[in-house]
């Protein structure tokens, strides 16, 4: 057996799988975007027991993680681009035009295109879920699925929601010009920008599967091709998140492990994170791992910063001033957490001048 024909025996039983799925939902299942709900228990339940850190590897024995989660998306992509091919074939103009015309709820309207299509939508779901976690785990940021919000994140991620500017321009890029126009109309669709209700995920993307049926003539390439591109496009910027996750974790497991100072080390990082009166969101990020990291490893909880509101630079100096010891190491978590999120600011500069010249006279 070939390569291609592995492949795609592997998307035809995942199809099969699915279908399965699909005819144990209610008409209203699929009307409401309940199956979304459903369809997350099923895809990733049984698949985070298996795969983790160990489980690739194994499979990737002394690759890199970049190499890795690249190969991840590659084969993501082709397995997406054949069940495009596969989907497509079953569409006719009549049902793409019905389809176009009545909105979430007209598949129910013709059972045969309502499968056809909840197959198409459930596997791409199903796959760019699966591939963003894998991403995850391959960088090392510990998603927990029975979290809800570490599960609105992943679906975040996967799924581009509350990122369509970044998702519309890295598929126009990717994607030949003849179809760009319909990438972005794919992606600019009912963008959800805050709901976290997993069943109006659900409707959205029923909404936005439709597109690519719902222009005649061109309904296999362009399943095909949207098929392929969105899910680099998905993988894509899982990587980009969980890669500047892990380089932040990283950062934060450094300094907590070097410093001779750890209480003392939070209040100076928070000090700089707030110096420029507003926090993005590396350094929101540094600071919830800095704390737990803290925590894990010098069993530190300070309950005094955690009750700040706004930090007052005095606290802060009286809290240097009765460190005895070398205090020079204070310096450099500063630098390190002003820079975390891009080159630093005033305010970051004035607070580094201001802690240099104490840790100078210590």
């Amino acid at each position: 057996m070939t390569p291609d024909d592995a492949d795609r025996k592997a998307v035809e039983r995942e199809r099969a799988e699915l279908r399965e799925f699909i005819k144990g939902l209610k008409p209203d299942d699929v009307k409401s975007g309940n199956w979304f709900t459903k369809l997350i228990s099923q895809a990733l339940s049984t698949y985070t027991n298996k795969v983790d850190w160990r489980y690739f590897q194994e499979k990737y024995k002394g690759v890199p993680a970049d190499g890795i989660v690249e190969q991840r998306i590659t084969m993501a992509s082709r397995y997406a681009a054949l069940e495009g091919g596969l989907s497509a074939s079953a569409y006719s103009a009549a049902v793409a035009t019905t389809i176009g015309s009545a909105g979430a709820a007209s598949p129910l309207a013709l059972p045969a295109a309502a499968v056809t299509l909840m197959v198409d939508l459930t596997y791409i779901t199903q796959l760019q879920l699966r591939l963003a976690y894998d991403i995850s785990v391959l960088y090392r940021v510990p998603l927990d699925t029975n979290d809800p919000d570490d599960m609105w994140k992943l679906i975040r991620v996967a799924l581009t929601i509350k990122s369509g500017e970044l998702a519309r321009g890295g598929a126009s890029k990717s994607v030949p010009l003849v179809v760009r126009p319909l990438v972005k109309q794919f992606y600019s669709r009912n963008v959800i920008t805050a709901a976290k209700g997993l069943p109006v995920v659900g409707k959205y993307l029923l909404q936005r599967n439709v597109i690519k049926v719902g222009i005649p003539l061109v309904g296999i390439p362009l399943t095909v091709v949207l098929n392929r591109y969105t899910t680099q496009v998905a993988g894509k910027h899982a990587r980009t998140v969980f890669r500047n996750e892990a380089r932040v974790i990283e950062l934060a497991d450094r300094l907590s492990s070097r410093t001779r100072h750890p209480q003392l080390m939070l209040w100076v990082a928070w000090l700089v994170i707030t110096a420029d009166n507003k926090i993005s969101d590396d350094e929101t990020l540094l600071m919830r791992h800095l704390t737990r990291i803290v925590r894990d490893l010098h069993g530190i909880v300070d309950d005094q910063l955690a009750d700040v509101v706004e930090i007052d630079p005095d606290d802060v100096w009286k809290r240097l001033d009765a460190e005895p010891g070398d205090l020079s190491e204070l310096l450099d978590v500063a630098t390190r957490v002003a820079t975390v999120d891009g080159d630093l600011t005033a305010g970051e500069k004035k607070v580094i001048a201001e802690l240099e010249d104490r840790c100078r006279r210590a």
